[in-house]
């Protein structure tokens, strides 16, 4: 029976990982990770260099990705199948499993659809990481949070509506999932009146890295690892020269 640890890498950088992380990652046995087909995975380059030579490597590939509508059935059903089918097989592996997560596996991590159908079934083990998010607001060298600040956390995918409407409110904000939606968020942030105030990262913390405001940004689509951003300006002490 398998021991499967989730380990978080963090948001990118590879030195940015916990001590913990980085001592399972150099002693692991047999590593799974997510991956596009045809792809090497953005987990799996985190820790080039890093494995040891003898790892006997589980490739999780996605079935769907962007191709068909997420919300649509056929991508939920795809996509619940891929998750039974490597649970079952991760659970009949011998010895322990290491499976790597960009950031933190239950922030948002696909690892999270693993864990609801490995519970009970075999060990499970998390290792917490430091967020995507948590590496692109310190890209922007400012505080994204200030007193009393309320951050919201948004997905992309959402209607544009719904996005306006909470950029409107909202104090402090993250907007993730961007990707293919970055046009529908930029509306969503002029028609709040907010579209000044907001920053879009790129890549944050890996090479490549790009921070720029987002009404600057003028393509339509941006990678994966990119985060829009917006500051709160809350409660804090003057600044006495």
């Amino acid at each position: 029976m398998a021991r499967i640890i989730c380990t978080g890498l963090g948001p990118g950088d590879p030195e940015l990982m916990s001590v913990r992380s980085y001592r399972l990652i150099q002693s692991a046995r047999q590593i799974a990770f997510f991956r596009k087909k045809g792809r090497p995975g953005v987990a799996r380059q985190i820790v080039n260099g890093l494995l040891p030579e003898n790892v006997i490597e589980h490739a999780m590939e996605y079935p769907v990705t962007t191709e068909i509508a997420f919300d649509s059935p056929e991508y939920v059903a795809q996509l619940a199948a891929f998750y039974d089918d490597w649970a079952a097989r991760l659970a009949a592996l011998e010895g322990e499993v290491i499976v790597l997560c960009e950031g933190d596996p239950f922030f948002y991590g696909s690892f999270m659809h693993l864990h609801t159908r490995l519970k009970g079934r075999t060990e499970v083990e998390i290792v917490p990481g430091i967020s995507g998010m948590s590496g692109c607001w310190t890209a922007t060298g400012e505080p994204i949070t200030w007193g009393d600040d309320v951050l919201t956390v948004l997905m992309g995918t959402l209607p544009e509506d719904e996005l306006t409407r909470h950029i409107k409110t909202a104090d402090a904000l993250v907007i993730m999932k961007t990707g293919r939606n970055l046009e529908k968020i930029r509306r969503a942030f002029a028609a709040a009146d907010r579209l000044d105030d907001a920053w879009l990262v790129e890549r944050g913390t890996m090479d490549g890295q790009k921070k720029v405001r987002l009404a600057e940004a003028k393509h339509a689509e941006c990678p994966y690892f990119s985060i829009v951003l917006l500051h709160g300006k809350g409660r804090r002490p003057e600044v006495r020269e």
